[in-house]
């Protein structure tokens, strides 16, 4: 397989703490065509500061590599992740990698996607951009960055947050020979070969969500309801695209992550209350409804998030097909109690979202795409020999835990560490000891 080309590396320190690398790396855009385009990558390395005055000589640690969730997000800068200080005390480097189409990695918008031409071509272009070429662009950024190394010290780490663990578990399949060892947090991606296993467990855990949510406000029943009326009476814009009631329905996506109750409950508070006493919506609400879920700056997440889970069939709108079997969430007057729906991608979110209404088409043609190739070899798997630490959330809302339970007990050796006093985003909100509970899962034994 090729090896990535370095194309830029230029450094800079945080003072008194962190030695910062940002690279700019070429790879293919079909490994299988290596000649016949590529796209750039970006990733940024981080190392304790230290005062060397020859740092090109500075001891080769082990690489430990960041792969974002998603799919469609990009990496933040080094320091606003609060748990890298515990990797960087235990002896490595930290990676952290733009998957290709997000961040800085030849971004795909709209516009940059209309370059490949028709609606047609870019459907087949998108086709490249799942967690089997992402795991491909690793190995070749790996290549490239441990090209001097000894041979016993070119393996990586990985640590895969939510899909960027669908993506690691994509690599223990088809690339273990690269890995030294591999982390995920809400990430052990369902072994299925379509989406709708995943969708009705995952309408069904979105439905906990609601019943806890009006549990705690149940005054937002009837408020929740005054809004989505008022939204299918009028055109409500936002800078985006439009607030119809399905969008705003949109914002339980947050419900799985800590603190989500409440940040909902604030948007309806404040929503109701600028109905109640102006009539209309303030700028300033809808710029804060605005900020959720907004699919515009990610349009990766939209339009591949239902082919994540396809091997060999078509997705064929999973969510939209499968939501009418779940009364709860039907917007009428005889619904008693309006749910918000979670992580779920739906048709009309390319007519509610300015960005997403370029790539309608794009988004069908994917929808009926049924030779999706394998992401997962579940013979490999069954004899890994890569160790595998896993933090699973018993009450995770977008990788639904008995999938999850199901996954781990394929893949030879993995550990987990499970819980039910964390929320999927664990990693951010509770980082320190999310991370503590994974390292001694590798240091500790049982035998």
């Amino acid at each position: 397989m090729a090896t990535a080309k370095l194309i830029d590396k230029r450094f800079h320190n945080v003072p008194g703490k962190l030695r910062i690398a940002e690279m700019f790396f070429d790879v293919p855009v079909d490994y299988s065509k290596p000649l016949e385009g590529s796209i750039r990558l970006f990733a940024r390395s981080v190392k304790r500061l230290v005062t060397s005055p020859e740092p090109e000589k500075e001891k080769k640690l082990p690489w430990f590599v960041y792969l974002q969730g998603g799919p469609g997000m990009g990496c933040r800068p080094p320091q606003e992740y609060g748990w890298i200080g515990t990797v960087l005390d235990k002896g490595y480097q930290l990676l952290f990698l733009d998957q290709r189409g997000t961040g800085l990695s030849s971004t795909i918008t709209a516009k940059t996607l209309a370059r490949q031409g028709n609606a047609v071509k870019q459907a087949e272009y998108l086709r490249h951009f799942r967690a089997d070429n992402i795991v491909r662009d690793c190995e070749a950024v790996r290549k490239c960055l441990t090209a001097d190394y000894p041979d016993e010290q070119k393996k990586w780490s990985v640590i895969g947050q939510s899909f960027g663990g669908f993506c690691a578990v994509t690599y223990l399949s088809k690339h273990p020979e690269g890995l030294r060892e591999v982390f995920t947090t809400g990430g052990l991606a369902p072994l299925v070969d379509e989406p709708d296993p995943v969708y009705k467990l995952t309408y069904e855990k979105v439905l906990q969500r609601n019943e806890a949510y009006y549990a705690k406000y149940p005054e937002d029943v009837e408020r929740v309801k005054k809004i989505l009326e008022y939204l299918q009476q009028n055109n409500v814009a936002l800078d985006s695209g439009r607030l119809t009631p399905r969008r705003f329905q949109q914002l339980g996506i947050m419900f799985g992550m800590h603190g989500g109750l409440d940040s909902i409950h604030d948007i309806v508070l404040r929503t109701w209350n600028d109905l109640e006493f102006f009539g209309f919506l303030t700028r300033p609400t809808l710029a804060v409804i605005d900020s959720y879920g907004s699919f515009d700056s990610s349009v990766l997440y939209a339009i591949l998030h239902e082919s994540i889970y396809c091997q060999g069939q078509a997705s064929n709108w999973s969510a939209d097909r499968l939501i009418s079997d779940f009364p709860p969430f039907r917007i009428d007057a005889e619904t008693p109690r309006v749910f918000f729906t979670g992580e779920m991608i739906y048709k009309d979110m390319f007519e509610s979202y300015n960005e997403l209404k370029e790539l309608k088409d794009v988004a069908d043609i994917l929808a009926t795409y049924d030779d999706w190739p394998a992401l997962y070899d579940e013979e490999q798997l069954a004899k890994n020999e890569v160790p595998v630490y896993s933090a699973t959330y018993v009450d995770d809302m977008y990788v639904h835990f008995d999938l999850a339970r199901a996954t781990a007990s394929k893949i030879k050796g993995t550990k987990q560490f499970i819980t039910n006093t964390m929320y999927h985003d664990g990693l951010r909100s509770k980082s320190d000891e999310l991370m503590r509970e994974l390292f001694s899962l590798k240091e500790d034994s049982i035998d």
